[in-house]
């Protein structure tokens, strides 16, 4: 399964947010280094700035730079002048969606899509497509939409509003296979019932090609799959690591952020300070043996970093195996008057902690 970053552009979109042009491109050159084989940063028809952000980046990146373009003419202009490696136009396919937001027929939206996908390869530009809510729309009805546009490499499905859970998700996909290639299939998750992440996953395992990420959920309402919880999990639990740069994840994501002054919480799966530190007696005492006996994935193997923090909490085997960790005979006497060290003087991380026994409990 590749991936499509669209921190930037769906970012961009939340309220109150205005990224500059500049701190969209420094993103997706960070995001590029990272292995991202597409990123979509911008919709050019919105304007000046996100036709820039196209243009500067156009034949600079290994990643394919995607536009997103509504199917209509003036918009497929403006992502192919721009210089677009893809021009991602949308369409919605739902009942709901095709009478209360496109106000058209189904008959309408295909005529409207196909003639779109045309004018892009008549502009020679490379088309991909998006659907919008499409996991609401029928079977029948998404197969319609497949084999009118046969020569596109991409078709995104998007649960637009975040109304599906990994079972019909799952269940959705695997009847779509018995009709459509799913080597073309791309999915667009939102995380507004906090299954973003989860419905990734489910798609990844049905065979899809594409799935759409962003960096920490960067998106509109609750947010989209998290790029770093995609990939952290696939490359743990299923061994794959998408192609990306996995020991520069945290790292390069951590700075997208701080870029794009973003904030994320301490304990935010994958990206938090808190979620690879612990203080436990019980815990650390365990992984000053075995780290893995506490952790799903080793932090470093991401770009991040475990800490073990002794103070007050420390047992008397945390304080033993710190001892001897030091070189120090480890003697009830010397243990307890450890542990009363570390009381005094904690918090301390895994280095103190050693040379404050290096220090005052060698002979």
């Amino acid at each position: 399964m590749q991936l499509t970053d669209v921190t930037l552009r769906e970012g961009d979109q939340m309220p109150g947010r205005e990224y500059t042009a500049d701190q969209k491109i420094e993103c997706v050159r960070s995001l590029d280094d990272l292995g991202v084989p597409f990123v979509q940063p911008a919709f050019p028809a919105t304007g000046e700035k996100d036709r820039t952000v196209v243009s500067e980046l156009s034949g600079t990146t290994d990643a394919e730079i995607v536009a997103l373009a509504r199917a209509l003419e003036r918009d497929i202009d403006a992502a192919v002048d721009a210089g677009a490696d893809v021009v991602e136009t949308f369409v919605s396919v739902s009942d709901r969606h095709l009478e209360h937001l496109l106000d058209a027929s189904r008959e309408e939206m295909l005529t409207m899509l196909t003639e779109a996908v045309d004018y892009i390869v008549d502009r020679g530009g490379t088309p991909h497509v998006t659907l919008a809510d499409a996991f609401r729309t029928d079977h029948e009805d998404l197969v319609e939409v497949f084999d009118a546009i046969p020569n596109v490499p991409f078709v995104t499905l998007a649960d637009s509003v975040g109304a599906r859970t990994p079972a019909t998700v799952g269940s959705t996909l695997d009847r779509l296979g018995d009709d459509v290639d799913l080597s073309r299939v791309g999915v667009h998750f939102h995380d507004d019932m906090g299954c973003g992440t989860a419905n990734a996953l489910t798609a990844y395992q049905a065979g899809v090609a594409k799935a759409d990420v962003s960096v920490a959920s960067l998106g509109e309402r609750a947010g989209n799959s998290a790029l770093e919880e995609v990939v952290v999990a696939c490359a743990v639990d299923l061994g794959d690591d998408l192609g990306i740069e996995t020991d520069e994840l945290v790292p390069v994501c951590r700075n997208v952020l701080d870029t794009l002054g973003e904030a994320y919480g301490d304990r935010k799966a994958i990206l938090g300070e808190e979620i690879s530190e612990h203080e436990s007696g019980i815990h650390t005492a365990a992984m000053l043996s075995d780290p893995a006996t506490l952790e799903p994935f080793d932090p470093a193997a991401f770009g991040g970093e475990r800490r073990l923090v002794f103070g007050n909490s420390t047992g008397k085997d945390g304080a033993r195996k710190l001892l001897e960790r030091a070189g120090i005979e480890a003697d009830d006497a010397t243990v307890s008057a450890f542990k009363s060290a570390l009381a005094e003087r904690g918090p301390l991380g895994l280095d103190e902690a050693v040379a404050l026994a290096t220090r005052e409990f060698r002979d």
